[in-house]
Parts: structure tokens; sequence; C-alpha cells
């Protein structure tokens, strides 16, 4: 399976949902909720996991009530430490369809 290596690269539009990547594989929703909950209303903080293991992919999602709080918690947590290892915060960008390859 080739993987899209030539995905645009430009940066996601300002949005309330928040991509947090290289989170520990012990982290949890409630770690997430806790890491983010200063910056504003958090409505869903959720670690992706593996339908069959349940073992964390190591990225997960945190929607605020705003697209402002979004952006504070953006500003203020990448590269900060959650769980035990430094994150990349960034905003979500739209689930791409599976069926999406070129």
């Amino acid at each position: 399976m080739d993987r899209d290596f030539n995905r645009d690269q430009t940066p996601a539009e300002p949005n309330p949902k928040l991509f947090i990547g290289g989170l520990a594989w012990a982290a949890t929703d409630e770690d997430l909720k806790a890491a983010f909950s200063a910056f504003g209303e958090v409505v869903e903080a959720m670690v992706a996991r593996y339908d069959d293991t349940g073992r964390s992919k190591g990225f997960g999602f945190v929607r605020f009530a705003t697209t402002e709080e979004a952006q504070k918690a953006k500003d203020e947590m990448d590269g900060k430490d959650i769980a035990g290892r430094s994150v990349k915060v960034d905003f979500a960008r739209p689930k791409r369809d599976s069926g999406d390859r070129d």
C-alpha cells in the first residue's frame, strides 16, 4: 500500500477541532481533556485506537466549543508535554474519504 506523500501540506483552516500528534501510548481521553480544559470548553477529547486491539494509534482529537478556544489551546500546547511526551498540535483537517487516493 503506497502512502500519499504528495498530500497538500497547506495549513488546516482554523476550526474548533484540534489534531494532537505524538501522544504517549499510555495517554487516555481523560489526559487529553485535563490538558486542554484550561483553554475553554472541551466538547470531546478522544485518543484514536485500533478497533481490534484497543491500542492507541499515537494521536487524538480535542473539540472545543469555539474556534477561538481551539486557537488559544493550539498556540499554548504545541510542543508541550502530555503523559510524558511532547505533542504536535494543529487544527484538524476534514476526514478524507477512504476511496480518495490519487
